[in-house]
Parts: C-alpha cells; sequence; structure tokens
C-alpha cells in the first residue's frame, strides 16, 4: 500500500507552484457547479418545458459557449490569460445567480445564451495557461491536474446538489454556483499575481510565428473530429440523465450518487493512467483513438438490457474513455499550435466543445423522442468507432503539422 501511494504521489511531481495554484482555484470553481448537471431536468421537470424545447435551450447554451471560447480565446492573445480566467469567473457567478429568474422560452434561451458566454471564456485561458506555467516535460500532467480539480469538484459537486435539490429545491443551487465562482475569482487573485499583458509590439511581433487556426487544414480535421466526439459525449450532461430517471426511474440524489462515479474514479486514477500512457510511447493521436473506443462502448452497454448494473459499467467506460481521450487531446491541440496563436488556437479546440453543446443536446433529444432510447445509443456509439478509426489514420498527417515552437525554458514563465 506504502508504495502504491508513493507511485501516486510521483506523478504529481516537478509541477509548478502556479499549476497547483490554478487547480485550486478551478476545485473551488467546479465544486460549486450543480447548476449544468441538472439543467435538463431542471428544464423539465420544473419550467415544464418539453423534449424539443429543452433541445433548443441547450443549443442555445451551446452557443453562448461558441461566442465566450472565441472571444476568450482571441482576447487571452491581447490581455493575458490571467485577466480572461478572472473577469471570466467574476461575472459567470453573477449570470449564475441571475439565471434562476428566467422564465419564459424565450427569456431562458437569452439567459443561458449569456451565462455560457461568459463561463466559457475561461476554458482557453486556463488551457494557455497550464502550458504557460509548464514545461514541455509536464504540460500534459499540469492538463491532467488541471482535470483532477475539474472533476473532484464535479464529482462532489452533483453529489452534494442533488441532495439539497431533494430537500430544498432547486433555487439554491443558482446561488451556491454563482457564489462559488466569485469565490474561485477571489482566489486567484489572491494567490497568483497579475501578469502583465503583452504590448502591441510585442503581439505583433508574436502573431508573425504563426498562422490562423482556419488556415491549418491539419488542425480543422482535428477541430471536426473532436467536435464530433464531444457531441457524443455530452449526452451524459443533458439526454442520458433524463435516461436515468425515465427509463429507471431514479431520483435526482441517485443520479447525483451515479455522476460521483465519474469524477471519484478521475481524482484516484486519471494522474496515475495519464503517467503510465506517457511511458508507454504511445502517440497522442492513439491515445485519443483508444480513448474514443471507451467511450463508444460506454453507449453500447447500455443496450445489453435493463439492469442498474449496466448503468455503472457505462459510467465507467465513459470515465476511462475520458480519462485517456481528454488529457491527450487538449496536449495535441497544444502542439499543433504555434507560438503567438495559443490563444486563438485554444479557442478554437475549446469550440470544438461549445458547438457539441450546440448541436448535441438538440440532435440527442430529438432523436431519442423520435428513435427512442436506444436506437440512439447505438447511433452513437457506432458512430465513436469510425472516428476512432478516423483519428488513429491521421497520425502521420498531425505529427508532421506540428509548428515550429521555440524552445521553452525549464522555468514557468508568465504570459
Amino acid at each position: 500500500m506504502k508504495t502504491l501511494y508513493r507511485n501516486y504521489i510521483e506523478n504529481f511531481k516537478g509541477l509548478s507552484r502556479e499549476i497547483w495554484m490554478l487547480s485550486l482555484v478551478t476545485l473551488i470553481n467546479r465544486t460549486g457547479a450543480m447548476v449544468i448537471p441538472f439543467l435538463s431536468l431542471y428544464l423539465m421537470k420544473e419550467l415544464n418545458f418539453t423534449f424539443a424545447q429543452v433541445g433548443w435551450i441547450m443549443s442555445c447554451y451551446g452557443l453562448g459557449s461558441v461566442l465566450g471560447t472565441y472571444v476568450g480565446g482571441r482576447i487571452t492573445d491581447i490581455i493575458g490569460y490571467y485577466n480572461v480566467i478572472v473577469l471570466s469567473l467574476f461575472l459567470g457567478g453573477l449570470g449564475f445567480i441571475s439565471l434562476q429568474w428566467a422564465s419564459g422560452f424565450y427569456g431562458v434561451c437569452a439567459a443561458i445564451f449569456g451565462v455560457m458566454f461568459l463561463v466559457d471564456g475561461y476554458r482557453p485561458a486556463v488551457f494557455v495557461a497550464a502550458e504557460a506555467y509548464s514545461t514541455p516535460q509536464t504540460v500534459t500532467r499540469a492538463i491532467a491536474l488541471i482535470r483532477l480539480a475539474i472533476n473532484l469538484g464535479f464529482s462532489i459537486g452533483p453529489l452534494i446538489g442533488g441532495i439539497i435539490i431533494a430537500t430544498a429545491g432547486y433555487n439554491a443551487i443558482f446561488w451556491i454556483d454563482g457564489v462559488s465562482c466569485m469565490i474561485a475569482a477571489g482566489v486567484m487573485i489572491l494567490g497568483l499575481n497579475a501578469v502583465k499583458a503583452p504590448t502591441k509590439a510585442e503581439r505583433k511581433a508574436m502573431v508573425k510565428r504563426g498562422a490562423p487556426p482556419l488556415k491549418s487544414r491539419p488542425f480543422l480535421i482535428f477541430f471536426l473530429l473532436m467536435m464530433l466526439i464531444a457531441i457524443v459525449f455530452v449526452q451524459y450532461f443533458s439526454l442520458v440523465p433524463i435516461y436515468y430517471e425515465k427509463i429507471y426511474n431514479l431520483s435526482e440524489d441517485i443520479i447525483g450518487w451515479i455522476l460521483f462515479l465519474n469524477g471519484a474514479m478521475i481524482v484516484l486514477t486519471e494522474m496515475p493512467l495519464v503517467g503510465w500512457l506517457e511511458r508507454s510511447k504511445l502517440s497522442k493521436t492513439r491515445l485519443v483513438a483508444i480513448g474514443t473506443l471507451f467511450l463508444a462502448a460506454s453507449f453500447l452497454v447500455l443496450n445489453l438490457g435493463h439492469h442498474f448494473g449496466l448503468l455503472i459499467i457505462g459510467m465507467i467506460l465513459m470515465t476511462i474513455g475520458e480519462m485517456i481521450e481528454s488529457p491527450f487531446s487538449n496536449a495535441l491541440a497544444l502542439e499543433l499550435s504555434p507560438e503567438g496563436r495559443k490563444g486563438s488556437y485554444m479557442g478554437m479546440y475549446s469550440m470544438s466543445w461549445s458547438f457539441s453543446h450546440v448541436f448535441g443536446h438538440n440532435t440527442g433529444m430529438n432523436m431519442a423522442d423520435r428513435l427512442g432510447f436506444g436506437m440512439t445509443f447505438n447511433i452513437f456509439g457506432i458512430g465513436l468507432l469510425v472516428i476512432a478509426l478516423i483519428c488513429d489514420r491521421m497520425h502521420k498527417i498531425w505529427k508532421q503539422s506540428v509548428p515550429f515552437n521555440p524552445t521553452k525554458e525549464h522555468e514557468p514563465k508568465n504570459g
């Protein structure tokens, strides 16, 4: 046991203080994240929206996320990741608090769009910060640590959120989510010194080092594949909780426990898994493909019968796929990003997940409404199998597209 513990701790060595602080900020933020996991249930049970209306509302969620990540990525290259993170957390917190008073179909659509625009400017900025505070040897593990913080918070948040909803109703979780965002912004201000934004001359010099992401064909292919994977993955945040409730008659607190399994597994096993996979010398492209295969299996297994145990197996398979696919696709996106364009490239990478919210929730809801859950899960699973094969075949193209980046210092840099 002592050896196992020592090997687990070994995976955290070499990470900078700044990475630990970013992870703490993320942990506080995500621990309070109680609205999104229960949003589809809230819209149907409390506001009495139909399947189709919930799908369109979640599309507005995605559109806000798309615009937020795009703007967040662009202004990260202008005012620096530090300022973007602080502004996104504080303003997003205010947005979550106000969301509880949105009413009517169009009012809720507009409110969801605005909140996600504010919240998702954080995503490209934190990826750029992760690389800025890391060395080339530690960047994947830095991303994994931030993901660990996200998922530790996400495992705690829905669990507590489900209990709060069952006892006090939905309104309380909007307050908790909003206040936690603002607390995270305060910790960021107190724990990390403000980073001086680059001057206009410095930005102009940096931009000359690389082409825009929209002019990089390999990156556009990468973006499209990541978007397709994400379209299926986001079903676990909208369609699958409804599947739990409608087919298995599970209450919000039980659904919270199932989601807790996802976060708990990631907290306990992702860092050792990422460390082991890095030592295996498999390419990042191959690992993205392997992770996608596990995601495919998580949907296909749900159609093997009607047993509660299949929900647990499906969640375990999904979590393994997420632990492999997500950190290595993040690291691959950073590899494909030239210096001076990091914010724009990571903004576009984040937009692949944002676009998945535009198309994924609506598609999943309407498919389940018309075809049933079983056929919908089969289509998603088979689609992911095809995507995994394409990702694996793209290895040589993406490897040749990694731009020349000036050698980074071994000490974390500010930028």
